[in-house]
């Protein structure tokens, strides 16, 4: 076997049946969850725990967060949805009516975070409106948070059931 050989076998694009697809899947819900709206949840809680100047911290860096989402989502929010609602269809197309698997596997980790991602403009554009703080705030962003968790793991849930089912598909003998 040639370093060709090697290459392809550990960039194969069979996803369901491939580790790396696992991990990229496993590391792109850790990163959703634990980072609410662009700040670290382990500053909510010691927000919520210590208060003061880490309440304070917390304050400034949701309040950054939020106009920048805001400003580009004012800026060119129609331009960036348009853009990714064709990436997503056509992707969702490839994968699940012409039965491409990578197609079918970025379509299980685009579509949930797409979701997720929506959430966080409208958390975003909620907070600008009307800002909290103190405890109004870290409850608004735990909350936010499990919703996240809950969406991440019903996804983690159907994108195993559809790569169990399709790797029990598969015959052995197309291998």
């Amino acid at each position: 076997m040639n370093w060709y050989d090697s290459v392809f076998t550990l960039i194969d694009l069979r996803s369901f049946s491939n580790l790396w697809f696992w991990i990229v899947l496993a590391l792109m819900w850790s990163s959703l969850s634990h980072h609410v709206l662009g700040v670290p949840f382990d500053m909510v809680i010691r927000a919520r725990r210590q208060g003061g100047q880490a309440m304070q911290d917390l304050e400034a860096l949701v309040a950054i967060q939020t106009r920048r989402r805001v400003q580009i989502l004012r800026a060119s929010g129609v331009w960036i949805t348009a853009f990714w609602a064709t990436v997503l269809s056509a992707v969702s197309v490839l994968g699940f009516r012409y039965n491409i698997e990578i197609a079918q596997a970025l379509s299980l980790l685009g579509v949930p975070a797409t979701l997720v991602f929506i959430m966080g403009l409208r958390l975003a554009t909620r907070l600008e409106a009307a800002p909290q703080q103190d405890e109004a705030l870290t409850r608004l962003l735990t909350w936010h948070r499990l919703k996240v968790q809950a969406i991440g793991l019903l996804a983690v849930m159907i994108t195993a059931v559809w790569g169990m089912f399709h790797n029990l598909s598969i015959s052995v003998i197309s291998r």
